[in-house]
């Protein structure tokens, strides 16, 4: 078949045009920023994520510049315990699970495509802002301008254009043009990263309080940065609030925004008010998700990632449904007689799947254990968890997630 074109270098963008490659597919990758940097804080690869990279040949990178996650561990907003549980190759999966930096893997999955794919710059086009896409019978194309000088650039034809453009999608927009912004779900989220001292295990993914009194998720995703064996620390600081709802992604935070909500949270073994007032930037972002789709293919054009089923991060699995896509995607262009039967499997495998996270995102994620114990204590310190909530109904909570977003140990048997 004929070249691939891909509209966005994000992760599923770049993961999708290294699966084609590897399946002998030629892809164009175009994207609106002008140059190639690493962009973002922290993210976490769910097993499920890391498997498809790992069969990239992936691991041994990824885990040069990540954090491997040992536990996922939860407390309430005093600093007590709630429940932990081992993840990843502690939990006995075949497959580990990082934290990372999303620039740091960005810049893995870049590399990869430069390294692989002979005339790969040269398929890596900068600075090429999508304006729309066409689709006829025989191919499909995508239009383009320089988004510095705003002048009308050449536009790309092959057998398929991918809208990999994010939550902010060009080409889901020209399909949906009267869907309207994302929803904003009430909560904003102020993000920063800061060097600090190891806590807990060293690798733990914590999550602590809850998002009518303040919530944070905590982790390292950089070992070492110091040589004096400090992490690099990703924070989100998750407030329930209808006064920032403003739908900007990249805005720099002010602390006094939310910081009285957090600033006597000093456990006994993490001081978070020293480690927010310790970033050197904070970024402001409202959650928002939007209602899932009827469909994503028009004629040769569909969706992957972000563009095409925004979710809220409280699973921590936008970056890992968006490669699940493109594994699907892959499989579906390589197996298919044509490039339409592909896009219709592609769809039909995956707009079922990712719909339901979407869903349980907003209503039974991970963190739905703390909103149990935030509600039956009524915002008060504890004597014992469990006179609270059992071991066993928190890892039903836990694993009911795992099963709808397909990182089950039973989804992830070798293929």
């Amino acid at each position: 078949m004929d070249d691939v074109i891909i509209v966005g270098r994000g992760i599923g963008g770049l993961t999708l045009a290294l699966m084609l490659h590897e399946r002998g597919i030629g892809v164009r990758v175009h994207e609106a920023a002008p140059e190639i940097r690493p962009i973002g804080v922290g993210i976490s690869l769910l097993p499920h994520a890391s498997k498809e990279l790992g069969l990239l040949g992936l691991t041994d990178p990824l885990a040069e510049v990540a954090v491997t996650t040992r536990d996922s561990r939860f407390f309430n907003r005093f600093g007590q315990f709630v429940y932990s549980e081992p993840v990843g190759r502690y939990a006995g999966y075949d497959w580990p699970q990082f934290q990372i930096h999303r620039g740091d893997l960005q810049q893995v999955l870049c590399r990869a495509f430069l390294d692989r794919v002979p005339d790969g710059s040269e398929r890596l086009l900068t600075a090429h802002r999508c304006t729309g896409t066409d689709s006829g019978a025989r191919g499909a194309a995508a239009h383009f301008v320089d988004s510095v000088t705003g002048r009308t650039l050449p536009s790309a034809e092959d057998s398929a254009v991918i809208g990999c453009d994010g939550i902010g999608s060009v080409v889901r927009r020209q399909f949906f043009g009267d869907e309207g912004p994302p929803v904003y779900s009430g909560v904003n989220m102020w993000r920063g990263t800061t060097v600090w001292e190891p806590f807990l295990s060293g690798s733990t993914y914590l999550r602590a309080g809850w998002l009518t009194v303040g919530k944070m998720v905590i982790y390292p995703v950089r070992h070492d940065v110091d040589r004096e064996g400090r992490q690099l620390v990703n924070w989100v600081a998750e407030v329930q609030t209808d006064q920032y709802n403003e739908q900007d992604w990249n805005r720099t935070g002010r602390l006094e925004d939310f910081f009285h909500v957090l600033a006597d949270w000093t456990f006994d073994w993490l001081d978070v008010a020293g480690l927010i007032k310790g970033a050197e930037q904070i970024l402001e972002y409202p959650m928002v998700d939007r209602d899932p789709l009827p469909r994503w293919t028009h004629g040769r054009v569909t969706l992957l990632g972000d563009a095409a089923h925004t979710m809220y991060p409280r699973g921590s699995n936008g970056a890992g449904q968006a490669i699940l896509d493109a594994r699907s995607l892959a499989d579906c262009l390589q197996s298919h007689p044509s490039v339409d039967e592909a896009l219709r499997a592609y769809e039909e495998q995956r707009l079922p799947a990712t719909s339901a996270v979407v869903h349980a995102s907003r209503s039974a994620p991970p963190d739905v254990i703390l909103k149990a114990v935030h509600e039956r204590t009524g915002d008060r310190p504890f004597e014992r968890i469990t006179d609270v909530i059992t071991d066993e109904e928190m890892a039903a909570l836990s694993d009911s997630y795992k099963r709808v977003a397909g990182y089950d140990r039973e989804s992830l048997v070798p293929r």
